[in-house]
């Protein structure tokens, strides 16, 4: 707990994190485990980088919807709404590669062709194909291939 309050410096998130820590630990903890305290750090760290990815997708949004005039800001519920959402991409992209992730976003979310893309990136038009197909790939097996087991 002291090592999870040095790095969120609260008291509060620091408990929270270590209740989230120690419930994947009953969740994913083998039955014979060599170095307990390795292990118990390395997922207190997976939590950590969970909890500053959360924080810092809910910081850019916020920004945003700061920037919003008035009648164009959602409402609380659908801010909520909208923060889960981004949650779950962010957590459904997770397994892809720093480029593959980046061609997909600037593709599905900013809307760039794949050209656009490749000179954003400074890479082959090919190269996007590729990320692209494996983002697709990626998306469909975590939405319907992880879901029917």
């Amino acid at each position: 707990m002291n090592w999870l309050r040095r790095r969120v410096h609260c008291v509060q998130d620091a408990s929270d994190l270590a209740q989230d820590t120690y419930m994947r630990l009953l969740r994913q903890c083998p039955e014979e485990l060599q170095e307990p305290r390795a292990f118990l750090a390395t997922v207190a760290r997976s939590v950590l980088i969970d909890h500053c990815r959360r924080m810092s997708l809910e910081r850019a949004y916020l920004e945003t919807l700061a920037q919003m005039p008035e009648p164009v800001c959602p409402s609380p519920e659908e801010r909520a709404i909208v923060l889960q959402a981004l949650e779950q991409i962010d957590r459904m992209l997770d397994g892809l590669g720093a480029r593959a992730r980046s061609a997909f976003l600037l593709a599905q979310l900013d809307g760039l062709t794949y050209k656009e893309v490749a000179a954003r990136l400074g890479v082959s038009l090919s190269s996007v194909e590729k990320y692209m197909a494996a983002a697709f790939a990626h998306c469909y097996r975590i939405v319907y291939l992880d879901a029917a087991a």
